[in-house]
């Protein structure tokens, strides 16, 4: 079967962006492709290299929340990027004749920067992040990479790369494809993405209690000045949350309303 490398930070539980961004697809894929899924505990030091304490607490956290939605080790190889040495000496090969401004070019580079606004993200690491991703994914030698829109430039960035190394060392590794995944948009309780960093999440470990008390307080539609005025579904958040988790006639109810 075709090769696939997807991975996730160990940043805390897995939030509903999270499983139907990503997980609930990575289970289907075990079907059908040779799976290779890491938790990228590196990559979680791109943003919060100044307190790594919580990085062991949440590798855990991820690996159940991994297994309890699916993944089975005995379809797809499951590991710990940083127990695999191999992928920061990759990293180090790649960035001798990766140009600084493919870097720099990246979308989600000045994005971070500015959503993460009280962090200094001044650093190679946070630059570099997108060639230690390249790193992880052609090290195994993948075919393709499963992500959503928002990650397409890094697979991009990752045949860029690997395209200049053959031509300087010969034919090494393969380009990978990108493997797009149909993802429903997921908002975070303030209408932004759903992330951790920005404290907006639902998590899957959540009980239903907490749940509705995270989305009782969600704006619907912004344009809204009066609850007699009507809103559009459309840029509404909470409808964005009917559309991947309720059944169609609760959707028709919640688009009248």
């Amino acid at each position: 079967m075709p090769r696939i490398l997807s991975g996730m930070r160990p940043t805390g539980p897995l939030h509903l962006g999270n499983y139907v961004g990503a997980l609930e697809n990575w289970v289907r894929l075990q079907d059908t492709y040779t799976c290779f899924f890491a938790i990228v505990d590196w990559h979680s030091l791109t943003t919060d290299y100044a307190d790594p304490t919580s990085i062991r607490e949440n590798i855990l956290e991820v690996a159940c929340d991994w297994l309890a939605a699916g993944l089975d080790p005995a379809r797809s190889t499951l590991f710990i990027q940083s127990q695999v040495k191999e992928h920061a000496e990759l990293h180090l090969l790649l960035s001798m004749v990766t140009p600084v401004p493919w870097l720099e070019r990246v979308p989600t580079y000045k994005e971070q920067q500015k959503q993460l606004s009280e962090k200094d993200l001044s650093t190679y690491g946070f630059l570099g992040y997108p060639l230690l991703q390249t790193a992880d994914i052609i090290i195994y030698k993948a075919d393709a990479v499963p992500v959503g829109e928002d990650q397409a430039a890094h697979v991009e960035l990752t045949r860029e790369v690997v395209r200049r190394f053959n031509r300087l060392y010969g034919p090494v590794f393969p380009e990978p494809q990108t493997l797009h995944t149909e993802a429903k948009r997921i908002p975070g309780t303030d209408g932004r993405k759903m992330s951790k960093s920005y404290g907006n999440a639902v998590y899957l470990k959540d009980d239903p209690e907490t749940v509705r008390q995270k989305i009782r307080p969600m704006v619907t539609d912004p344009a809204r000045k009066r609850r007699t005025d009507p809103g559009d579904p459309e840029v509404c958040p909470v409808f964005d949350l009917h559309r991947a988790f309720s059944p169609p006639e609760t959707r028709e109810w919640a688009a009248a309303g």
